[in-house]
């Protein structure tokens, strides 16, 4: 069983930043791909960003230009790097890994909150 942990969340103003972590129980050098899903109270859970194994990555378009995903593969790590965020990026974001074997695996969530 795979764990992911994450961690960074909290409250910040409109325009700030923040960065969220996701540690992996195990690599993820091979992995499919590492992502970032975010819900919001009332809505369905959506994909943010990926990273692939290659390195390639791709976001949701609401996010372009302003959250880059990247990681560690020293670390078993995925960062969130979030900036000018809005209002309208408040939920609670889960890390998620899926590997070649058709299996998934998500973290606990961690909350993001903007509003001044």
């Amino acid at each position: 069983q795979v764990q992911l942990v994450e961690s960074g969340g909290g409250l910040v103003q409109p325009g700030g930043s923040l960065r969220l972590s996701c540690a992996a129980s195990r690599s993820i050098n091979s992995i499919y791909a590492m992502g970032w899903y975010r819900q919001a109270p009332g809505k369905q859970r959506e994909l943010v960003a990926s990273i692939y194994r290659d390195g390639s990555t791709s976001y949701a378009d609401s996010v372009k230009g302003r959250f880059t995903i990247s990681r560690d593969n020293a670390k078993n790590t995925v960062y969130l790097q979030m900036n000018s965020l809005k209002p309208e990026d408040t939920a609670v974001y889960y890390c998620n890994m899926r590997t070649y074997y058709n299996e998934e695996y998500w973290g606990q969530g961690t909350q993001v909150t903007v509003s001044s």
